[in-house]
């Protein structure tokens, strides 16, 4: 792949788990509700310090014994089977799922951003799963590229976060209650294809 590629890619399958709400959303609402639009940079700030952490644990403490063969291949079978599982699911449920901005959610009161960004990142179960398997395959992918390859992926992988979270605070900072439903709803469609088809491409590469 090329590193204009992963990035893209990467940004596409982090936007994908961005969209579905957790404890960063509803963080990312409660403090733009308190700070303002600021409050979801600073959230992403500290998400991607904890990533970054992710990132560099895995470059310098577990790279050898990711890279053998049948590391690689079961990494990638499990990220494929689970890519091709939130694909099938992110589509069956997007008809139904809906976007509200509730600005009377509870701010975390004497926490900074950045702080609420590490820990809210940190209570959701998701998040780990997601990088011991799926974040963990395609990091391996992009290490073919080298060090180049590494920064182009968390490059594509943070910008999404960055984008969507600040979406939303600057909705939230500005008074609206909502995004639009059907634009919400397609993104979800898109996404959910994109994963089943980057999902089939993790398993077929391995």
């Amino acid at each position: 792949m090329s590193l204009i590629l992963i990035v893209v890619s990467s940004f596409l399958l982090a936007l994908s788990g961005a969209l579905v709400p957790g404890p960063l959303f509803t963080l990312t609402i409660s403090e733009s509700a308190k700070r303002g639009f600021i409050a979801g940079p600073l959230l992403i700030l500290g998400h991607g310090i904890l990533e970054v952490s992710i990132v560099l644990l895995i470059l310098f403490g577990i790279t050898p014994y990711l890279l053998t063969e049948q590391a690689r291949f079961w990494i990638s079978i499990t990220g494929g089977s689970i890519l091709l599982l939130m694909g099938g699911m992110m589509i069956k449920d997007a008809g139904r799922l809906k976007l509200a901005l509730d600005t009377g959610a509870r701010a975390q009161h004497g926490m900074h951003p950045v702080l609420a960004g590490i820990l809210g990142s940190l209570s959701n179960p998701y998040w780990i799963i997601w990088w011991l398997t799926i974040g963990l395959g395609y990091l391996i992918s992009s290490m073919k590229l080298g060090f180049p390859g590494v920064v182009a992926f968390f490059v594509g992988h943070i910008a999404a976060d960055l984008a969507w979270y600040s979406m939303i605070a600057l909705a939230v900072s500005r008074g609206r209650n909502h995004i639009s439903q059907k634009g919400y709803r397609f993104m979800l469609y898109a996404c959910g294809i994109f994963l089943i088809f980057f999902g089939v491409w993790f398993i077929i590469s391995k």
